[in-house]
């Protein structure tokens, strides 16, 4: 089985690619042109794409060897679905991924901003740090606050989930009672 992967993956993913099947991989770091994966995925049976891909009726269809669309991503809205469908070509995804990863962004965001990290960076690296005063970039304890979630799908809840070890109290709202 031939494969075409349109940006370079971590290494790991690769190593278990090149095991199996015969892998040609985009070489250069940019998206590719609807031409350019058109290209790409003459004579292949599967292709690896990124969320940046478009993967429309017109790549489907371009290649009819072609067996399986498989997404480097959570979402898969580049991808024309129902024309893969129509083809008989199946289309994956990685659901949940990413959940931890985003939570642990949104809590590494959410640090910066209560403990004033950027603030502080900036105001060191511009020389106005003379020495310590007790009131100096002070911040805000996240420790036994309200923490407010909108949304609690799967990143929603991992986030929350994590607030229990700063004893937090959260408050949530979803589409979904």
């Amino acid at each position: 089985m031939k494969i075409f992967v349109t940006r370079m993956i971590p290494q790991p993913g690769l190593d278990m690619l090149t095991k199996e099947y015969t892998v040609d991989i985009n070489p250069s770091d940019r998206v590719l042109s609807k031409d350019e994966i058109i290209t790409g995925l003459k004579g292949k049976d599967g292709l690896l794409c990124l969320l940046t891909d478009p993967i429309d009726k017109d790549v489907i269809t371009a290649e009819p060897k072609l067996k399986m669309i498989a997404s480097y991503a959570v979402g898969y809205d580049n991808i024309d679905v129902a024309t893969a469908t129509k083809q008989g070509i199946p289309v994956s995804n990685t659901p949940g991924v990413l959940t931890e990863t985003t939570a642990e962004l949104a809590w590494a965001l959410l640090f910066s901003v209560s403990r004033r990290i950027v603030e502080a960076d900036r105001f060191t690296r511009s020389g106005q740090f003379k020495g310590w005063a007790p009131m100096l970039m002070l911040g805000q304890d996240v420790s036994q606050k309200t923490l407010g979630v909108i949304g609690t799908g799967r990143i929603g809840t991992a986030f929350a989930l994590k607030s229990k070890g700063f004893n937090m109290n959260v408050l949530y709202t979803d589409e979904q009672p």
